[in-house]
């Protein structure tokens, strides 16, 4: 570790600075129980009563355990600019003069030559990032870095951009031979990146730059406040479990998008298993005919465990079952979904683009779009459809979230019938019903709101006053702004074409 001896602090304060060799790892005893206690034991609890971990041994963690990467990990809540890091990371603008109170602290402990330093640079792109001296920190390095400034409709290149930052770092990190790196939290407020993706893309970048090129690296300090502790801490076992128990039980929290080898960021429809091939067995299984089951997940194994599942309904309307073991029931049904939904191929699916996650409404809301017109319901696999649908919504119905459907120029092949709606209704976990906070139908016919209202007073009395009918896109943007919502463009064609002129000139602006 680096120890600035001779770094003086402009305050005088030498006393504030934080020793990184002093900081507790993500490996310590501390952190490992509180991975046994914290909902883990419960998830095991529910494998052993229903044999899903037979099922789950299937599936290969894409980011196993791995005490030798969790020892070079710290989460730190306090303020980067006073780590003793080889480098510490400064989240900045184009031109390096970004005001944000990360720069601000960072530019107060360095110096007034660090501002001279960074005229030299001449500014940084987006996703790059460039290193000055740490002149008055402890630090001897500073990495200056540019987060991308967050727009729904441009995710994908927000998402590229941010990854680029953390993975530019690191390699910086790596060719200067350093032995620490203290990150603060890239891309500020002021940018509008969503806390919770950033984080994602943050810890899987670092983890599979430690797994890949990080051999020389000791140390990777996460510097968070208060506010971003608590998701990082949420979501560091999905990236850094530190326990085999905890790796199965983070499986399923996973996104669908988890990146690629170096965790740069996969367009859905190009990557959608979490894990090569993970329904393979090994070739020295015992049992030959439990062999020829469990290998292929979602046939056998999976018919299997429904039929136990219908003895179990059979139960509840005989008013056998208590209401939670009814619950706890449903929850062990959705997770062999969900499982399944993470083992197979969905690549034929996610290339129809008919669910994609876009912005957030004016309430901050996730915003999740359904194209009813690419979905051609009569030559699809609807099993794989309802996969599918599990695997891209599980990890965002944690939070309130509303959908927008677009039943715009669909015909009878795209409509899907109320059995299946029936089916995904009764097979979501709770959390997709409870979070879902408004369905917004837009462009309805007749028909299509008959079949709503006969939908939601017999099937789904929970969603009947979350629907709400949108009749053109002025509407729909009184509650989630145009440019927060990605619109294909045969509904913004539509939309023009069927109202009047005001609204047209609406369309168009987008």
């Amino acid at each position: 570790m680096t120890n600035h001896s001779n770094s003086m602090d402009p305050l005088g304060a030498r006393s504030q600075f934080v020793e990184v060799q002093s900081l507790p790892t993500w490996d310590q005893p501390q952190g490992d129980q509180d991975g046994e206690k914290g909902g883990e034991t419960h998830f095991r609890e529910e494998e052993e009563e229903d044999g899903l971990t037979n099922h789950l041994k299937l599936l290969t963690s894409p980011f196993p355990f791995r005490q030798d990467i969790n020892s070079k990990i710290v989460l730190f809540i306090g303020d980067v600019a006073l780590l003793n890091c080889t480098a510490i990371v400064n989240t900045s603008n184009e031109t390096l003069t970004d005001k944000n109170p990360i720069s601000h602290r960072i530019h107060r402990y360095a110096g007034p030559e660090l501002r001279d330093e960074l005229l030299k640079l001449k500014g940084c792109r987006t996703g790059d990032a460039k290193m000055t001296e740490g002149f008055n920190l402890a630090a001897r390095f500073i990495i200056h870095t540019v987060g991308p400034k967050y727009k729904a409709k441009y995710r994908t290149a927000a998402e590229s951009s941010l990854y680029s930052c953390y993975r530019n770092v690191m390699q910086l990190a790596k060719e200067h031979a350093m032995v620490s790196v203290g990150f603060c939290v890239v891309s500020t407020v002021k940018r509008a990146y969503p806390l919770e993706d950033a984080t994602h893309i943050a810890l899987r970048t670092v983890r599979r730059f430690l797994e890949n090129h990080g051999e020389n690296i000791e140390t990777v300090v996460f510097a968070v406040s208060d506010v971003e502790e608590s998701v990082y801490r949420k979501l560091m076992p999905l990236y850094y479990p530190r326990s085999k128990k905890e790796e199965k039980a983070s499986l399923p929290l996973l996104p669908a998008d988890i990146g690629n080898d170096e965790g740069e960021p996969v367009v859905p429809e190009r990557q959608i298993r979490i894990a090569e091939k993970p329904g393979n067995l090994e070739d020295d299984s015992g049992d030959d005919s439990l062999d020829s089951d469990l290998g292929l997940v979602g046939c056998h194994a999976f018919a299997r465990m429904e039929g136990d599942v219908d003895k179990q309904r059979k139960l509840i309307l005989q008013g056998q079952l208590s209401e939670a073991a009814q619950q706890k029931q449903h929850q062990r049904n959705y997770n062999r979904w969900l499982c399944r939904a993470r083992a197979e191929d969905l690549s034929d699916i996610a290339a129809l683009k008919a669910l994609y996650q876009t912005g957030v409404d004016m309430c901050g809301r996730t915003v999740m779009v359904v194209v009813g017109r690419n979905i051609p319901v009569t030559v699809i696999d609807m099993e794989k459809a309802l996969l599918y649908f599990i695997h891209v919504m599980d990890h965002i119905t944690v939070k309130e979230y509303v959908m927008v459907y677009f039943h715009t120029l669909t015909g009878e092949h795209n409509h899907l019938d109320t059995d299946f709606l029936k089916k995904i209704y009764d097979i979501v976990d709770a959390k997709f019903k409870k979070n879902l906070r408004a369905f917004y139908f837009v462009h309805p016919t007749f028909r299509s709101k008959v079949s709503m209202w006969f939908f939601t007073t017999f099937s789904a009395s929970g969603l009947k006053e979350k629907v709400h009918h949108i009749e053109n896109l002025q509407q729909l943007y009184t509650c989630i702004l145009p440019e927060q919502i990605d619109i294909p463009p045969f509904v913004l064609e539509y939309d023009t074409r069927v109202n009047s002129p005001y609204y047209t000139a609406q369309s168009s602006g987008l």
